[in-house]
């Protein structure tokens, strides 16, 4: 099973989407507090179109909180724009836990810094888009993790 892991997420509708591709692909989405809304708010069910009730999402006071249950979850693969590889230049582990930042500012610096071999980016041709929507981008990693899988590489 994959892993999804929003550490700080801001926006609703962002975690709403990203549940609901969690879903689609079979993964489970753990959410790391500080959180920028609640999660009893329309617009994360809204953007989960109905599904918000089967996500049922793991719940981490902080990143301490979250940082104990990884070793029992999997690898960690560190998506953030500071990342000297792609994900299509890396093998996924069998047990990836696929982590994110929150919007505006990404992973903390002391993650990036604590799991730099895990960092890998999504490749970009116009070298001024910094990065990519969190959901966009969850949905990307996912059907890549799901297309490796399905070929009996991942």
């Amino acid at each position: 099973m994959a892993h999804v892991v929003l550490v700080h997420p801001e926006i609703a509708w962002n975690t709403g989407n990203a549940g609901r591709s969690c879903l689609a692909a079979g993964a489970r989405l753990h959410l790391v507090k500080p959180l920028g809304f609640s999660l009893d708010e329309k617009r994360v069910r809204r953007a989960g179109v109905g599904y918000w009730e089967r996500v049922d999402p793991t719940i981490h006071e902080d990143w301490d909180a979250f940082e104990q249950t990884l070793p029992e979850l999997g690898e960690p693969v560190l998506l953030t724009s500071e990342a000297p590889r792609t994900l299509y230049e890396i093998e996924l582990p069998n047990d990836p836990v696929f982590i994110f930042g929150k919007e505006s500012e990404g992973l903390p610096r002391e993650v990036r810094d604590r799991y730099a071999d895990a960092r890998v980016s999504l490749p970009m041709i116009d070298p001024e888009i910094r990065s990519l929507n969190l959901s966009t981008t969850v949905g990307i990693v996912l059907y890549e993790w799901m297309r490796r899988r399905d070929d009996g590489r991942a």
